[in-house]
């Protein structure tokens, strides 16, 4: 009977043991894909804004005024402000942040990386008197495109987009550099509209990214914004603005 009693016991211990195994197992299910992409878009969030555009708006201006005198404050405020002042190319700056962050991944920093640097190109050959046939229509049109293609996310390969940003940014340095004030500083002129550039660049990002954290209705804002930008573009276009 002793024999008997304990494998009993044996038993009940065992029996209970698996239903405490089962019962973990029923807290530990698969990550579906949505739940994984939406982690990864949190982790994007949080981490990739600070990370990509934010150095070169903060320490364009800085380095820059660090040595600067009065004459050359005087040029990296111009070149800061230039950019601000032109609806077109606020609109195109927001616009290319915009699609880095719909296309993600390294997107996210070659997008805005080529169109500061081929805009910074633009702007040498501006200032160097280099003339870039139709430039002022090359920015608008830079508007109606890169609105549409927020507006209407097109299946385009990242490296499209890359090139795509470089085109019009030689545009927009083109005009940048052809207005730069008389005996200002192209050093510090071209630093002032590279931050300004970063700084509309880094808030389509966040916009971008905003969008896909809050999905359908923020993505239906920024497609509304593309195409809004779209029509603003085409205006300037026709003549209208």
């Amino acid at each position: 009977m002793d024999w008997l009693s304990r494998g009993r016991s044996f038993a009940d211990d065992t029996g209970g043991l698996s239903s405490g195994i089962h019962d973990v197992g029923a807290l530990i299910r698969p990550v579906t894909g949505d739940e994984a992409v939406h982690a990864a878009r949190r982790i994007v969030m949080r981490r990739a804004i600070p990370t990509t555009l934010a150095p070169a708006f903060v320490f364009a201006p800085t380095v820059a005024l660090a040595h600067a005198g009065h004459g050359d404050t005087s040029a990296l405020l111009s070149g800061f402000t230039h950019p601000l002042t032109g609806i077109d190319h606020v609109l195109a700056m927001v616009a290319v942040g915009v699609l880095a962050a719909q296309f993600g991944g390294r997107a996210l920093w070659l997008v805005p990386l080529s169109f500061i640097s081929i805009m910074a190109i633009g702007g040498v050959l501006g200032m160097a008197g280099i003339l870039i046939p139709f430039a002022e229509v090359g920015v608008a049109l830079s508007v109606v495109v890169l609105g549409l293609t927020i507006a209407f996310p097109f299946r385009l390969q990242s490296l499209v987009a890359v090139a795509l940003a470089g085109l019009f940014a030689l545009f927009h340095g083109q005009v940048h550099g052809a207005e730069i004030p008389a005996a200002a500083s192209g050093l510090y002129y071209t630093a002032g509209f590279i931050g300004a550039t970063a700084l509309l660049h880094l808030t389509g990002i966040g916009l971008g990214l905003f969008a896909l954290e809050t999905k359908t209705l923020g993505n239906r804002v920024v497609q509304a914004g593309g195409g809004g930008t779209a029509l603003f573009g085409a205006a300037i276009l026709i003549g209208v603005l």
